[in-house]
């Protein structure tokens, strides 16, 4: 392995030493954790999907694992916008990687308060949680299935907040890059790609009865990971279109768990990788892990960083 391979990168002007985040909805509930998380290896940490107000989410059971990822209904617990400014504080103070603050909303125009609220305690990044696929929006549906409210949402958000913006979306869709469009048309500085599939379903053959209390729950894990390595893929596609490649970085989400996944999502466009589910599979340290394993097959590969990589499977 070459000693002097690059593993930085870079995602709307943060540099992050390696590629790897933790993913929002995993190990960020509070500013300890998210602290933890860095220490064990990683690029940068996004917190768990922080509304305005207090909210419980469902009862439990509400995370189920199965032969190849998880089911979840959390429900988008949140203890809201005023205990987590401390939180957010503190892993401002101690966790020494840049933090990313996902926010999520009932309504277009509370994302606006919620982005103006979260910005208080100065994140690095916010990313616009849109997609998840158990919580209705207003209309229905979540915000990230139509081109035009995903823009509307990620406009509102813009004009509460200095800081830059990733929308993260959904694979639940018919034209992932169209909704990428819209949003980066909108004023998008960055892309999440993918959040949880499905909703799906576990069913107790000894109880004949679904197993989350909510009954259907997103989808995670290595099963999902060739959805996402496509949706990476159709983004980054988009982009070149729109000429914005080289400007709206990727973070490629959605079943990496060990360096290989990541490299094949560098290959796809991405510019970082999500961790979520990999903390379950390989420990708090998956981070480090992916990071060394990457910078090996780069070592073994002759390409110099993370950057040489990204989207050459286009070419």
């Amino acid at each position: 392995m070459d000693n002097y391979t690059d593993i930085s990168t870079e995602l709307c002007g943060m540099k992050l030493l390696n590629p790897t985040v933790l993913a929002s909805g995993i190990l960020g509930v509070s500013g300890s954790s998210l602290a933890n998380v860095a220490r064990n290896g990683a690029g940068a940490v996004t917190t768990k999907s922080i509304g305005i107000e207090q909210r419980k989410g469902h009862p439990g059971p509400v995370i189920i694992t199965y032969d190849q990822g998880m089911v979840n209904a959390v429900g988008l617990s949140t203890s809201g916008i005023k205990e987590s400014l401390a939180e957010i504080e503190y892993a401002k103070k101690h966790a020494g990687v840049p933090i990313i603050a996902s926010v999520f909303a009932s309504t277009v125009k509370e994302f606006g308060i919620v982005a103006k609220e979260i910005s208080r305690s100065n994140p690095d990044l916010i990313e616009v949680n849109i997609s998840c696929p158990n919580v209705e929006a207003e209309f229905g549906r979540p915000f990230g299935t139509d081109p035009k409210i995903s823009a509307d949402v990620t406009k509102i958000v813009k004009k509460n907040t200095r800081i830059p913006v990733i929308v993260k979306l959904s694979p639940n869709v018919g034209s992932i890059a169209q909704i990428a469009k819209a949003v980066v048309k909108a004023g998008a500085d960055g892309i999440t790609a993918i959040n949880t599939a499905g909703p799906g379903m576990v069913i107790s053959i000894e109880t004949a009865r679904p197993i989350l209390s909510n009954k259907a729950g997103g989808v995670s894990g290595p099963a999902i990971k060739p959805i996402a390595v496509r949706c990476v893929y159709d983004i980054y596609a988009a982009l070149k279109e729109m000429k914005k490649e080289d400007k709206i970085p990727i973070i490629g989400t959605g079943g990496v768990t060990y360096g290989n996944d990541a490299v094949e999502m560098f290959m796809a466009g991405a510019s970082a990788v999500g961790i979520g589910t990999g903390v379950y599979i390989r420990g708090i340290d998956v981070f480090r892990k992916v990071s060394y394993e990457v910078k090996e097959f780069m070592g073994k590969e002759n390409y110099g960083s993370i950057a040489s990589m990204r989207g050459i499977a286009h070419d």
